[in-house]
């Protein structure tokens, strides 16, 4: 099964020193990351700058439109306002299928805010006490949703790079 998981730091390069922790972990097969996107928000910016991390995962696996509409709910719904609020319940309704939840996107828009930065992760098949050892001492706040095996499935299917794709077989056993 996998687990969508979002650190929150407390500095705009935070994320950034994570991902390097986070490819060491992946080298060492502790953890498997099937997409990975970051979010930087410098204390001086009106929005957050956001990207794909491809080189820790390769092309990924759900694509830029999942991160984008992700991305989009949680910071640009907000800026906008009603005008393309009936864009956005759609959008959500998509999302929340995969089980991707408002709660959790509500979380997330309170808790990443300007000075702070981010690091969203789609994986699997973690030694969690190994992760957990590998992230001591960076300091950050831990939000995630764990996705049913139907939710994972409706989320590759909805947004894989790759028309049919299906969760990688590994996910199914961890």
């Amino acid at each position: 099964m996998a687990t969508l998981t979002v650190w929150k730091f407390d500095t705009p390069d935070g994320a950034e020193v994570a991902t390097q922790t986070l490819q060491r972990l992946t080298r060492q097969e502790l953890i498997r990351v099937h997409d990975a996107a970051i979010v930087t928000w410098p204390e001086d910016r009106k929005k957050p700058r956001t990207r794909q991390l491809n080189n820790l995962v390769g092309a990924g696996a759900l694509g830029g439109s999942f991160w984008g509409m992700l991305f989009g709910l949680i910071f640009l719904v907000p800026l906008l306002g009603m005008a393309v609020g009936a864009a956005a319940g759609a959008l959500s309704g998509m999302l929340r299928d995969t089980g991707i939840d408002d709660g959790f996107i509500n979380k997330v828009r309170e808790e990443v805010t300007p000075g702070t930065s981010a690091l969203f992760v789609l994986t699997s098949g973690a030694v969690v006490d190994r992760v957990r050892e590998a992230f001591a001492g960076q300091d950050m706040h831990l939000l995630h949703t764990n996705l049913s095996r139907d939710e994972e499935q409706k989320l590759f299917q909805v947004f894989a790079e790759e028309p049919g794709a299906t969760v990688p077989a590994d996910s199914a056993t961890s």
